[in-house]
């Protein structure tokens, strides 16, 4: 791979990632900052809607009509001019105006996660051992977006954050169009629906221990969605100060072992991998549940670093698990098809889910006005449920996983 090639893909990444770190972590605390803690979920719901319908761009457009930089350009200019007005019907007092807007912009965003992967795979020739190296800069982008929007400009609690998400997101429209050229693979074939939801590309990847993969990705999302909704109010009302900027010390741990993917690649195989991602997930939220009622702050902490392994261990495990599954010319619907999964309907149901848990357990006690002691014990219980549901999904996955290619292949 050219080296100018590595550093657009490089930079492609850093991009794409600093966006949604820019406002992902903080909006919840923005929200309950304006009145608005009760929707919170719906906050995180628009993005898993968003990923149930990006398999149509990826598997209709990106793989047949356009090039991959050229649909990343639009979607991602489009994406940021809705974000930037965001802010504006939040300060008119329109809930639903406010989501709406998230709403397009997820729309938008989406898609471009397995756009990305799908173009970085088309310039790379070893996965293992190039991907991750490309993929780091990705992390780097959102632990810098943290940094920034928390520890400099401390607005957390502020609209800053969607401004820069809205004006970094028209950014990497106009960089999109500088990428490495990536023609559709699939282009002249025949459309159907069957071909635009990924069905055929489900065909060829039919296998048990594909079918195990799938579906404890997508059930185990569901508790993993708690994180991403309510971890940064959690760590808020816990008394931690700049709380994005300390959500980024996870960030910095998945930076870290991201570029030791390969080593534990060759040791683990993709089996033990995804597995110990799954259990990085329990044990954190098992450390958040401890530590919440009189808030142990080494234990939270310790909870948000371990968000290198809960993440790449997991996440990026199997991504690069189905790209070895795929052919070339199903990558991009094997992609869309595991965002439809995971970041899609797993986290769509876990968000409603999550938003319930909050409301009847931690939001009751906040509008009661009672002190914080009382708080942080009903966020040990909200921690609990999710623990404990994410173990019984790795349980299973322990049991019935077993994928020999796949393992050989890593090896190789």
């Amino acid at each position: 791979m050219k080296r100018t090639t590595y550093l657009q893909l490089s930079a492609m990444m850093f991009i794409e990632f600093f966006i949604w770190g820019a406002w992902y972590v903080t909006v919840g605390n923005y929200m309950s900052k304006i009145g608005m803690s009760s929707v919170i979920h719906w906050a995180y719901t628009v993005g898993p809607i968003g990923a149930i319908i990006s398999p149509f761009f990826l598997g209709m457009i990106a793989d047949r009509y356009f090039s991959t930089e050229r649909v990343l350009g639009v979607l991602h200019m489009i994406g940021g001019v809705a974000m930037f007005f965001a802010p504006f019907a939040a300060m008119n007092g329109s809930p639903t105006l406010f989501i709406s807007l998230l709403f397009v912009h997820m729309l938008c965003y989406m898609p471009t996660v397995g756009l990305v992967n799908t173009l970085a795979f088309h310039h790379i020739t070893n996965q293992e051992k190039q991907f991750p190296v490309i993929r780091v800069f990705g992390t780097i982008g959102w632990i810098v977006a943290g940094i920034f929007v928390s520890r400099f400009l401390q607005a957390d609690e502020t609209a800053t954050p969607l401004y820069i998400a809205g004006i970094a997101s028209i950014v990497m429209g106009l960089f999109s169009f500088t990428l490495p050229h990536t023609p559709p693979p699939a282009t002249g074939e025949e459309t159907s629906f069957r071909k635009i939801f990924g069905w055929d590309a489900l065909v060829q990847l039919k296998s048990r221990p594909f079918i195990v993969f799938i579906v404890s990705s997508f059930l185990i999302c569901i508790p993993l969605s708690a994180y991403y909704s309510y971890a940064p109010v959690f760590v808020n009302d816990s008394g931690v100060t700049n709380p994005a900027f300390k959500m980024s010390f996870g960030q910095m741990s998945e930076a870290i072992f991201i570029v030791l993917m390969p080593i534990f690649f060759v040791r683990l195989g993709v089996k033990w991998m995804l597995f110990t991602g799954m259990l990085a997930w329990v044990l954190r939220y098992v450390l958040f549940a401890v530590g919440a009622p009189t808030g142990i702050m080494w234990m939270i902490l310790a909870g948000i670093i371990l968000h290198g392994i809960c993440y790449d261990f997991f996440f990026v495990t199997g991504q690069i698990y189905m790209d070895k599954k795929a052919t070339p010319a199903i990558r991009a619907q094997a992609q869309g098809f595991l965002i439809f999964v995971t970041l899609g309907v797993g986290m769509l149901i876990g968000a409603q889910i999550a938003g319930e848990w909050f409301n009847d357990i931690v939001n009751t006690v906040k509008v009661a006005g009672q002190g914080s002691v009382e708080i942080l014990k009903a966020w040990q219980l909200f921690w609990i449920i999710p623990a404990v549901l994410a173990g019984i999904v790795m349980v299973g996955f322990a049991i019935l996983f077993n994928d020999k290619v796949a393992d050989e292949k890593t090896s190789d």
